[in-house]
């Protein structure tokens, strides 16, 4: 799903402003937690794992859930919060500025195979822990994570 019709409501008062937006990104592993899901964004070519905004009054579990059906038609199911850190403010390709305060759980896959299921991405797959695409260091230390024994979330300071 594009932007959601909250943001484009309050956008029609306030333009280009930054917005403060929680955000919610999901790690989902496969069964035998060998693989991991991530998607190929239409907008910069990117591989990622599915991110999105949370809609106001949603659990962001259930959010998580949801973009993750939305984005890729996998359903899965959370299983712990992994992280929480705000992220740097950010102008998109049409001058809307946001900050969003980033969620991210550890999910693991219930069914359904991957496809780019709404237009927001190109491609959506899974990759062997060990043989990953290029992805941003958020998104490592992410994964590093949610693969960890360790199960604190992990914040900043």
């Amino acid at each position: 799903m594009p932007t959601p019709d909250f943001i484009l409501d309050l956008r029609r008062h306030i333009g280009h402003d930054p917005l403060w937006l929680p955000g919610v990104t999901a790690i989902v592993l496969d069964t035998e937690r060998t693989r991991v899901l991530l998607v190929r964004r239409a907008d910069n070519g990117r591989w990622t794992p599915v991110t999105g905004i949370i809609d106001p009054g949603e659990e962001p579990a259930q959010a998580g859930a949801r973009e993750v059906l939305e984005e890729a038609g996998v359903i899965a199911q959370a299983e712990r919060l992994v992280s929480i850190r705000a992220l740097p403010e950010i102008t998109h390709t049409n001058g809307d500025r946001a900050q969003y305060l980033d969620i991210c759980f550890l999910f693991h896959h219930v069914s359904g195979e991957p496809y780019p299921a709404d237009g927001e991405n190109t491609e959506a797959r899974w990759f062997d822990i060990d043989h990953l695409p290029t992805m941003n260091d958020r998104f490592h230390h992410q994964l590093t994570a949610a693969l960890s024994d360790d199960v604190a979330a992990r914040f900043r300071v």
